[in-house]
């Protein structure tokens, strides 16, 4: 169904007698029957019950009757197998071919697929947390998150997900004030225990965008909390989506998908459409998220870094914080360029992305033998059949630059038609490129890494049979072609591989820090995982993300820091739930000091860029929510600091007040908190004109054992030295604060660098030595 008819769909309702006109009758005597899935989208609220009988399988049978010549002694139920109500709007069915073509061209079909059988693993990022059943581990300790609500702005939600089911959610809490919009198929009762509530938000996108979203042209447009491009489904789901059985991409990937926190409450607030994200949205649904109740903010959005008096994100998180409410926001794609993080105000948690040691291999076996390394997510099994024949290679078709990123038109079809054509990175989006090849009329797809992209791996559905191969493998491969008159390959799809490499790491699009505005507060915090994160998808579109995938899947992969984001946004909401009286930056801070600096093979955690990764690519490390939850100490921050933050870093009292909505005298501020430094987390020193030495006051609080003893322990930086007085605290009492005092002397910097890093640790000590509260220490030397 394209775009158009699914909007219709929604609008309206067809009758039955103009289906049975407009609708081929096809008959299936001779043809072996086989089992298919059939998926529904929601019947209209419109609709009249003789129409739609959801309540029952009439309604899941008078599809059969549309698709499906039956003979006189044969009713529709000989062939329904199963019709499905509380986890997937549909049914099973044993068809024929054309019947299931049949079927998928019907109006209110989203998608028809073969049952098939799938090896149990899982989709995975949860357990590569650490997250598991144990009872002593985060997910017990917090009972799932239950009781907190995590709201996502994004694109809207598709509630018939399998990952919004709410069964064994407890009751919507008393203190929800949040509503369930109405508008383009969506309405009340598409919220449940689990999804709680649904806005959204056009009033900006309009005004910078006159067309109505559901009229473009260019994309389907749902004018509700309804998502249309997948992107918030999928970062929802993340952060708090439900157990789902037998999950899987088309087959990949398989197992079942939970989000971190899989027994917290979700609220959607739909702030971005086709064509971006405003504002004024942005602010409209921060503000209703926060009078609404929510506990957590997840903001997978953002862009370059600038002034903190001008970013709406940290206008409206500062107040949000204020407030009690955790903020969570994706630090950005930009890397591996320095200094490209985004999101950095000091009171939100900045979040960079990092790899799983799951692979989706696909491998390029040359005509010369040699085999080069490739990922893919096209379905294996029909990629035997096309992209594991042999065939002719092909590149930059055409002679412009244009085909050799096969961009859609410029593929000569007469030299591309069944060959694998090799496109290069870059311009327009990875899947775009395999439809190009494939409107071209080849066979499959060889996406090559540019320079630029080294050896990142972000994979996607694609169309047809493809792999992506990192620029080492690009050399190699257009060296081939070049070497010989005809140059062959063939895709060979290894399945889903988990446990055999190096993980996490950096990803290389992850961007970067130090922070431009405030250098004196380290940015990201943290890494989680982000890339080829396989979460929740809309059943409106294909797992490519395409308008011509005709190809349906209740889950789908992306990648990016917005997938990292929503990790951290769960695991917030399991602390929130262990300990509901904390506020936003104890929050922060036990997610920050419990973090991981080595892999699953206890190395150094490596960067995307090559080598290992720096506290300004991964910040406080990869996050562990085990550790999280008992963090042991914690740094905490009231929001006048933040002001009197603000003040010493040179802000104007016009600038704070656009930031806080308060106005402040910073002059006697400053002289009443003489030496003033933020409570926070991490250590960053940034020295200025000339500057060689610098003191930071640090104050911890015990949230763990009474009767406890921390001591002290310092990797200074490297031609730095760091005094940490006193060197041993010692807490009586749970919630007993005890402050010491860092001095950092650095009289000039490394070689050759402008940076040294080195990290400040407090072990405890005695019969109760199991926490270990880290902070990373970032000395910069910043140029006048």
């Amino acid at each position: 169904m394209d775009a158009i008819g699914l909007l219709a769909v929604c609008r309206s309702f067809f009758p039955l007698l103009l289906l049975l006109l407009l609708l081929p009758v096809l008959g299936a005597a001779d043809e072996a029957l086989q089992t298919y899935i059939v998926q529904l989208h929601p019947p209209h609220e419109g609709a009249s019950n003789e129409a739609v009988s959801a309540s029952g399988v009439d309604w899941h049978l008078s599809f059969l009757e549309r698709s499906v010549a039956w003979e006189r002694e044969k009713r529709p139920s000989s062939r329904l197998l199963y019709s499905y109500h509380t986890v997937f709007d549909g049914f099973a069915a044993q068809l024929a071919g054309d019947e299931a073509a049949a079927l998928r061209a019907l109006p209110g079909v989203a998608s028809v697929r073969a049952d098939r059988r799938v090896e149990l693993h899982t989709t995975y990022s949860y357990r590569f947390l650490g997250l598991n059943f144990c009872p002593t581990g985060a997910w017990a300790r917090s009972g799932y998150g239950r009781g907190t609500i995590v709201g996502v702005l994004d694109t809207g939600v598709w509630p018939e997900s399998p990952s919004f089911d709410d069964r064994g959610m407890p009751p919507v809490p008393v203190r929800w004030a949040g509503v369930c919009q109405a508008g383009d198929c969506f309405n009340a009762s598409n919220c449940n225990r689990k999804l709680i509530g649904a806005r959204f938000y056009s009033k900006g996108h309009r005004a910078n965008y006159p067309t109505n979203p559901s009229e473009a042209a260019s994309a389907l447009e749902y004018v509700s909390p309804r998502d249309a491009h997948g992107h918030g489904t999928h970062t929802a789901s993340t952060a708090a989506g439900a157990a789902v059985a037998g999950a899987s991409v088309l087959g990949a990937g398989a197992g079942e998908a939970r989000g971190v926190a899989p027994g917290a409450h979700v609220a959607a607030y739909k702030v971005c459409w086709f064509n971006g994200c405003y504002s004024s949205d942005i602010l409209a649904g921060m503000d209703d998220a926060v009078r609404d109740g929510v506990d957590v903010l997840s903001l997978s959005l953002g862009g370059f870094p600038i002034p903190l008096f001008e970013d709406s994100i940290a206008i409206g998180s500062f107040r949000a914080t204020a407030r009690g409410v955790s903020v969570v926001c994706a630090a950005g794609n930009s890397g591996p360029a320095r200094s490209s993080v985004a999101n950095e105000a000091p009171w939100v948690l900045t979040v960079g992305a990092a790899t799983l040691d799951r692979r989706f291999p696909a491998y390029v076996r040359l005509g010369d033998g040699r085999v080069l390394y490739g990922e893919s997510m096209f379905p294996g099994n029909i990629g035997l059949k096309n992209g594991g024949k042999e065939l002719e290679l092909v590149y930059a078709v055409g002679g412009t630059r244009e085909s050799e990123y096969c961009l859609k038109g410029s593929l000569d079809k007469a030299a591309v038609a069944g060959k694998m054509v090799v496109c290069d990175r870059g311009i327009t989006g990875r899947a775009d490129k395999g439809e190009a090849v494939k409107e071209a009329g080849g066979a499959a797809m060889i996406l090559a890494n540019t320079e630029i992209n080294r050896q990142e791996d972000s994979i996607d559905v694609h169309v047809l049979p493809a792999t992506l191969v990192g620029y080492r493998e690009a050399v190699q491969l257009k060296k081939y072609i070049s070497s010989t008159p005809r140059p062959v390959a063939r895709i060979v799809f290894g399945g889903t591989r988990i446990g055999r490499a190096r993980a996490p790491a950096v990803a290389l699009f992850s961007a970067r820090g130090p922070s431009l505005t405030n250098p004196s507060v380290l940015k990201p915090d943290v890494v989680a995982p982000g890339v080829n994160i396989i979460a929740a998808w809309p059943g409106n579109l294909g797992p490519s993300g395409l308008d011509s995938d005709a190809r349906r899947s209740n889950f789908s992969v992306l990648s990016g820091t917005s997938m990292a984001a929503p990790q951290v946004s769960g695991i917030a909401a399991l602390i929130r739930s262990a300990h509901p009286s904390w506020s936003p930056a104890m929050v922060r801070s036990a997610i920050m000091t419990s973090a991981d600096i080595t892999d699953r093979q206890g190395k150094a955690i490596m960067d995307g860029d090559g080598g290992r990764a720096d506290v300004f690519a991964m910040g406080s490390g990869h996050v562990n929510p085990a550790r999280a939850v008992d963090p042991g100490l914690v740094y905490d921050i009231q929001p006048a600091d933040y002001v009197t933050h603000l003040c010493a870093l040179g802000y104007t009292h016009m600038e704070i007040f656009k930031i806080t909505h308060t106005g402040v005298n910073c002059s006697a501020v400053l002289q009443k908190n003489r030496g003033f430094t933020l409570n926070y987390p991490s250590i960053a020193v940034a020295l200025k004109n000339g500057a060689r030495s610098a003191a930071l006051q640090r104050t911890v609080t015990n949230v763990g054992a009474p009767n406890s003893t921390y001591i002290a322990q310092v990797a200074a930086p490297p031609g730095v030295k760091v005094t940490v007085a006193p060197t041993t605290l010692s807490f009586a009492e749970f919630g007993e604060q005890r402050s010491f005092r860092v001095t950092v002397d650095a009289p000039s910097p490394p070689a050759a660098r402008d940076s040294a890093e080195g990290y400040l640790m407090w072990k405890q000590s005695g019969g109760q030595g199991k926490h270990v509260v880290r902070s990373p220490i970032a000395v910069t030397w910043v140029a006048e």
